[in-house]
């Protein structure tokens, strides 16, 4: 679905020399220099360049600089051929009579390399340039090379028997023929021969092989009109024309096969006496040209094939009198260059565009037709079409206005003319399938010239550019004076007045008037132009070289207007688009510009140098464009914000679009798909909730996708709106996660909205499979957490919203929800079967499952159906067998039996054990068993099944003292029920017996504190006692004893049992509390206190006794003390710098390795995935001293004998290992393991207060001087190991051991709190 569309033309004029007679016979062409050439019929040849249509100026010339050379022939003789061989660098021609003349235009030489007998028909080069094809006058096909070596000949028409050669003909007729196409490769090549057996003009199509000359194939006799024939360059087909005169009907274009046979044709859809005098394929093969001649003019008409269909693109036409010819450019596929007999050289340069509007309409050019399809409404593959539009002649450009609800299309013609249409809302289409109407020309009292490009300014104003004065621009059906007064480019608006009142529902196809009100002569070339959707009868003109102008109706073009906001493009762009954008502010304009080598430009920036085809899409009415639609030449699809367009966000979110395809993720990137076809375009999109693209192959049929970001765009879009019906339907059809509605502004919201939501959608259907999708997981954080249009920032701000009224504080999104569902169904649903199944459905899905709510509605029904009332709201629900049914789908079928068992009853539970398919025999037994039990002592059994221990408690104590004993066991055995077994028995023997046997279940678990305390409320001392001994509370030991009053001597004897019991612990301090005050022994009392390094309280007891010798004892120990423990913290400082060394020196050797593989893993991820090796990417992530771990690596490395050593490893950790993999991370940990512990810091404050008092300054001051520089040069260390350890970068002179010293002086003064000031 694309029309070609005339961007520019340049139109130059060739001053001949000779008399006015004089006329362009042929044209060449010199690709690698540029060079144009054409032979007149006075044996001229003049040489220009392309470069001359290319000038900035080229535009306000009249004529075009010409070298004139002229071709020396005896008198008589004239050029019959003329063409340019690139490997002599020199001009081909052949003559009437004969000769064969090389012409250097460089040299301005000519050369005579042959002559031929019988006149030289025509010169036809091999593509490759080693052959020359030549066609006498007598029929003879002479193929040389380019030494002028003859390799054979061949008779080129099959004549009588008797005849060797036909008699010469080289009149005007075969001038301009020629009879030999050879295929794109060289290979073959083609001609068309006459049948001199009879008088009739049937011709006959043969293929001949290059190197041999042999005849390969031979199509059937036809009547062929004259002798063109085209072989298309990619070599599927050959074209020539059919003379169909005979059936009374227009000459049609025939297609051929290699092989002769007839492929396809189509008719050129002109009177019966049109002719076809040339037709050429472009470079690429999917464009055919043709020069055809009418009655009263001449015409250059392009067809295009697709889908089967060949369609006229485009058409311009010439007088009779100027005898148009053409060549395409032999690079440059949409380049063509028109000529007439008098010297008038025209370049047209053409573009593909979308034939999609922005409504996603699309209004396909086929020759006189506009072909309508509303791809809305259904996506019909061309050439199929809702209905179409039938003009007096061949469109050549169109615009389509859609706004407020009026739909206007304006075409103009070949024929010089300007038609209007005004069509319905496009609701309403579908009322005009099939249909065709015939639209009439505008009524306009002067011309509008030669239009080149058109748009709407308003519902009533045209903007055009248009051009006066060439031969193509003059042809006209309208007459005028003032048509000879213009020449040149000039911008033109057109006001249009309708005089017939437009009928809804109809199509307006006549009663138009057109009036020139503006005509302003342009100053430079224009490539395009587009209306601004952010302000009235406004439009952007963009000039060559990408300078963008605006236009305003009242004012003109206003080049000021844009200095402060630029929005030119740096190179000409013939794709122009400017759509209206609001981020954060008013709606303001944003052109789009794409040039021939696929830069995407935007506002003065180049946003993509890969592009090959763009569109916009839009989420809301207002057609504010939200996304950027951009196809790469790659092959991928990239869904891109405008806001990251604007932001800057390009480089870091889409990676400059390129090499996206060789990138491996366990993420889906859904910024862009990987089309599926090559060489696919972006046609359309669909607007708003449909949310698609629609891609056209090269096959040319239709493919509609549905990218993943447009999608949830358009949800969230409708989301916003509150329409939750629109976002259910979409994300239903789209196979979108359900929870992105109720996630999208946080379920606590959604719980507000959840009884809008069940009335707007109102299908139980719909709101079943909603509920059934629910989970516990936030998608907006997992499965689309990369999409931007669901973070957004109000949602933590709506999940503060009060859930208290749905499920109490401990609620999660599951239960909330279908709770919300829940009620808004009893609320705003009328009851039926199906809203009960919901609800039912609700029940069975919560979190955790209500199934037991769930079986106690359906026991309702149950009884409703067995009271056999005649209750109308029966009716209303399902049946109980069906509900029951409905639920064991929906859950575990044994965890709805063990549910119904827990309602106690026991119909209902055999009903659930045989709609889920048990067995009877495993079911009815236990069933039967507890329905001849009484009621406490079945529930009991129930509860013990399943698990319930508290209420078969309960039922066990109701049913009196006989269970007693198995209340007991029960209690014994689930020990979790001793605190309810204490509320429930009341009688106080019997709680005795439950707290002694709960004291005794506590012993066993080693919880000797709680089994004591628990003795003591059952009054069991002795029992209590030995669980404080066992716990080791000796307070509590002696405090039972003098409960139970034991006698003095055996306190004491105790005592000594518990002083000795902690000495052979490991507990000096205790032990020497029970010595001092229990067993009066001081000695051994300072003795275990010095063990326990109490020095303050040591010395305290000492003076308390007043003892020199127990006082001298202390004081030796705690110089002792104080002389080893220096000799620690030296000992320990050494180790830390020795540690920090190594763990510099391990940690730098770390960094190097790591950067070198760094390196390699780089150039190893450029090269594609499929062609990088597996091993590399494993290896790479080890090293000596990485414990690197691959994961989604090809296969998984980890075997026995590794687990072993990671066994080894946890055994060894508390080793350094020089050299292993965990020797870095070692050294860190000694480091931190080497600070002071807080016992350790106490002992040694506790030390320096006694040295101090003791007398021992000096001693006191050494050591803590020691304990200071132990502390802060392991602070040091560790801090400086926790910042290299977090960077990739070591710096040698910050990150050693001087500057380690110097932060130590910084931190003495916070570590000196932990001593003493001394």
């Amino acid at each position: 679905m694309n029309n070609l569309k005339l961007y520019s033309e340049v139109s130059l004029n060739l001053d001949l020399l000779a008399s006015k007679q004089e006329t362009l016979l042929f044209s060449a062409l010199d690709i690698e220099r540029n060079r144009l050439f054409f032979a007149s019929s006075d044996n001229n040849i003049y040489t220009t360049h392309l470069f001359s249509f290319q000038d900035e100026r080229a535009w306000t010339k009249n004529s075009i600089s010409a070298e004139v050379e002229h071709v020396d022939l005896e008198p008589g003789d004239f050029l019959t051929s003329f063409d340019y061989l690139m490997e002599k660098e020199a001009l081909i021609v052949g003559t009437s009579s004969g000769l064969l003349q090389l012409h250097s235009v460089d040299s301005n030489a000519t050369e005579v390399v042959g002559r031929v007998e019988g006149g030289v028909r025509c010169i036809s080069p091999s593509p490759d340039g080693d052959l020359l094809g030549i066609v006498t006058g007598f029929g003879q096909i002479l193929v040389m090379n380019h030494d002028w070596d003859l390799l054979y000949e061949n008779a080129l028409e099959d004549l009588p028997d008797g005849v060797d050669v036909r008699e010469p003909d080289l009149s005007s007729t075969y001038m301009f023929e020629s009879p030999i196409s050879w295929r794109g490769d060289g290979k073959y090549f083609a001609t068309l021969s006459e049948l001199n057996s009879s008088a009739s003009l049937h011709k006959r199509l043969k293929i001949w092989e290059r190197d041999s000359g042999d005849l390969q194939a031979s199509s059937e006799s036809k009547v062929f009109q004259g002798a063109v024939l085209e072989w298309m360059p990619s070599g599927a087909k050959i074209a020539a024309v059919y003379d169909r005169k005979s059936d009374n009907k227009c000459p049609s274009i025939v297609f051929f096969e290699r092989n002769g046979l007839e492929r396809s044709s189509f008719s050129i859809n002109e009177k019966i006496d049109a002719t076809v005098d040339l037709l050429k394929w472009n470079c690429s093969s999917d464009l055919l040209a043709a020069v055809v001649r009418c009655d009263n003019y001449d015409s250059v008409k392009i067809w295009s094939f697709c889908n089967n269909h060949w369609y006229l693109k485009h058409e311009i036409r010439y007088s009779r009198q100027d005898g148009v010819r053409f060549m395409w450019h032999p690079t440059k596929p949409l380049q063509l260059i028109c000529w007439t007999l008098d010297g008038q050289i025209t370049m047209y340069n053409f573009i593909w565009t979308t034939a999609v509007m922005e409504n996603s309409t699309a209004l396909v050019i086929d020759g006189s037709k506009i072909l309508v399809t509303p791809l809305t409404l259904s996506l019909m593959p061309p050439p199929m079409y809702l209905f179409s539009l039938n003009f007096p002649s061949a469109v050549r450009e169109m615009t389509f206005y859609s706004k407020n609800s009026k739909n206007c299309l304006a075409a103009s013609l070949s024929d010089g003319c300007l038609c209007v249409v005004e069509l319905p809302v496009p609701d309403m289409w579908e009322e005009l399938e099939g249909k065709e109407f015939i639209i009439e020309a505008s009524i306009s009292e002067t011309t509008f010239g030669s239009f080149v490009h058109l748009i709407w300014l308003d519902s009533h104003i045209l903007l055009s550019v248009s051009h006066f004065g060439f031969s193509h621009s003059n042809y006209s059906s309208q007459s005028s004076s003032s048509k000879d007064e213009l020449l040149g480019f000039y911008l033109q608006e057109i006001e249009l007045v309708c005089s017939e009142d437009h009928i809804p529902g109809l199509v307006t196809c006549s009663g138009w008037h057109a009036k020139i009100t503006k005509q302003n002569s342009l100053e430079g070339l224009l490539i395009g132009m587009a209306s601004n959707p952010a302000k009235k009868c406004s439009a952007f003109l963009q000039f060559e070289g990408g300078k963008i102008v605006e236009y305003t109706s009242k004012l003109g073009m206003a080049r000021g207007a844009l200095k402060d906001d630029d929005i030119s493009f740096s190179s000409s762009c013939p794709w122009m688009s400017v759509v209206p954008v609001a981020i954060n502010g008013p709606l303001k304009p944003l052109p789009f510009g794409l040039d021939d080598v696929g830069r995407l430009h935007v506002s003065g920036k180049i946003v993509c140098n890969n592009c090959s085809s763009f569109s916009f899409y839009s989420k809301l009415a207002d057609q504010v464009i939200s996304h950027l639609i951009l196809g790469t030449k790659q092959d991928f699809l990239f869904i891109v914000d405008i806001s990251d367009i604007l932001g800057g966000k390009l480089e870091l979110k889409y990676e400059n679009f390129i090499h996206v395809g060789n990138k491996r993720s366990k993420e889906e990137n859904i910024n862009f798909i990987n089309i599926w076809e090559r060489g696919a375009k972006i046609t359309g999109v669909l607007h708003g909730d449909e949310a698609a693209v629609i891609l056209q192959t090269n096959r040319g049929n239709l493919e509609c996708i549905y990218p993943r970001k447009l999608v949830l765009s358009s949800i969230v879009n409708a989301l916003a709106q509150g329409r939750f019906s629109d976002a259910l339907l979409m994300v239903r059809r789209q196979r979108i996660d359900f929870n992105v509605i109720v996630d999208y502004c946080g379920w606590q919201a959604f719980l507000q909205s959840a009884s809008e939501f069940v009335q707007q959608v109102n299908n139980l259907s719909y709101i079943t499979d909603f509920v059934c999708a629910i989970k516990n997981e936030n998608i907006t954080e997992t499965l689309y957490r990369n999409i931007e249009c669901l973070s957004l920032p109000h949602q933590k701000e709506d999940k503060d919203v009060q859930v208290s009224d749905f499920n109490g504080s401990d609620a999660n999104k599951v239960s909330s929800v279908l709770l919300a569902i829940r009620k808004a169904l009893e609320q705003h649903v009328p009851e039926s079967p199906a809203r009960e199944l919901c609800i039912l459905t609700t029940l069975a899905r919560s979190d955790p499952p209500a199934i037991e709510e769930a079986l106690e509605r359906i026991k309702v029904i149950r009884d409703t159906e067995l009271s056999g009332s005649d209750d109308p709201r029966r009716m209303s629900y399902p049946s109980a067998e069906e509900a029951l049914k409905h639920l064991l789908w929906l859950s575990d079928s044994e965890a709805v039996y063990e549910a119904a068992l827990g309602l106690y009853d026991l119909n209902l539970a055999a009903i659930v054990a045989l709609n889920s398919q048990r067995d009877p025999k495993e079911f009815l037994p236990f069933l039967q068993q507890l329905e001849h039990m009484p009621s406490l002592l079945m529930r009991y059994n129930i509860d013990l099944r399943l698990h319930r221990f508290e209420k078969a408690l309960k039922h066990l104590v109701s049913m009196g003292d006989a269970y007693y004993e198995d209340t007991m066991n029960l209690m014994k055995k689930y020990p979790q029920l001793f605190p309810l077994g204490l509320q429930l028995i009341t009688d106080p023997a019997k709680r005795g017996q439950v707290l002694e046997a709960w004291a005794d279940h506590l012993s066993d678990e080693k919880c000797f504190e709680d089994a004591a305390t628990t003795y003591l409320c059952c009054f069991s001392l002795e029992k209590a006692m030995k669980a404080y001994r066992d716990c080791g509370n000796w307070s509590g030991v002696l405090t039972v004893a003098g409960l139970l009053k034991l006698g003095k001597d055996e306190v004491i004897q105790l005592a000594r049992e518990l002083y000795e019991e902690f000495q052979a612990l490991g507990k000096p301090g205790e032990a020497a509390k029970i010595a001092l005050e229990y067993c009066g022994d001081v000695n051994s009392g300072i003795s275990l206190l010095i063990s326990a390094r109490d020095w303050e309280e040591a010395l305290r007891v000492a003076f308390l006794h007043r003892r020199e010798d127990l006082i001298s004892e202390v004081k030796d120990a705690a110089l002792e003390c104080a002389s080893s423990l220096i000799g620690e913290y030296q000992e320990g400082l050494e180790k830390v710098g020795k540690y920090l060394t190594r763990y510099l020196a391990v940690r730098q050797r770390r960094l190097l390795l790591a950067a070198k593989l760094q390196s390699e893993e780089r150039s190893m991820n450029d090269l594609d995935d499929d062609t990088a090796s597996e091993s590399s990417s494993t290896f790479s992530g080890m090293s000596a001293y990485t414990t690197g771990t691959r994961k989604g690596s090809a296969a998984s490395t980890t075997t026995s004998a590794s687990k072993g050593r990671d066994a080894r490893r946890q055994r060894s950790r508390g080793k350094i290992r020089p050299g292993s993999a965990g020797e870095e991370m070692a050294l860190v940990d000694h480091l931190k393991g080497m600070s002071l512990t807080d016992r350790a810091k106490h002992e040694l404050k506790s030390l320096l207060v006694s040295l101090l008092m003791l007398g021992g300054e000096e001693i006191a001051r050494k050591l803590q001087r020691a304990g200071e520089n132990l502390q802060l040069s392991q602070m040091a260390a560790v801090k400086l190991a926790e910042d290299t350890i977090s960077s990739d970068i070591l710096n040698e002179q910050t990150h050693n051991l001087e500057q380690l010293h110097k932060n130590n002086e910084r931190r003495t003064a916070n570590v000196r709190g932990l001593f003493l000031a001394i």
